[in-house]
């Protein structure tokens, strides 16, 4: 049985569904995705279209894309700013970005893209002293 999970910005405007399994499930650390999170690299799940569903909020989707590149683009919530997902140029597949879910999509990531051009402050995670929550005071 394939793992379905779903998906929202952080106002709750826009919601959607995927069901997997996915073409890919990857972190990117391109100087766009970084720009586009504001962090260390995006997680994207690649979603094949007919495994995902808007359920409500589409209307409130807009799409930004750079002209040049063939495959970078970014999609956010007009609402409240949140990444949502955003179709491929070639209409085959949903971009997820795994941030964006509320449930586990059952699959990991398998690979980390780009990086070699990782921001020059980054530090692994296993590299990092870990909080169950906030740090102490």
């Amino acid at each position: 049985m394939s793992k379905t999970a779903g998906g929202s910005c952080v106002c709750g405007a826009v919601a959607y569904r995927i069901e997997g399994p996915y073409r890919g499930f990857q972190y990117c650390h391109c100087s766009r995705c970084r720009k586009k999170t504001g962090s260390s690299n995006c997680a994207n799940l690649f979603v094949p279209v007919d495994q995902f569903t808007w359920e409500r909020g589409e209307d409130k989707c807009r799409r930004f894309e750079l002209p040049a590149t063939k495959w970078w683009s970014t999609a956010f919530c007009t609402e409240c700013g949140s990444a949502v997902p955003w179709l491929t140029r070639n209409g085959k597949t949903m971009v997820v970005g795994a941030g964006g879910l509320d449930d586990d999509p059952g699959e990991r990531p398998m690979f980390s893209v780009y990086y070699g051009s990782r921001a020059p402050w980054y530090v692994h995670v296993s590299d990092l002293e870990m909080h169950e929550t906030g740090p102490r005071s």
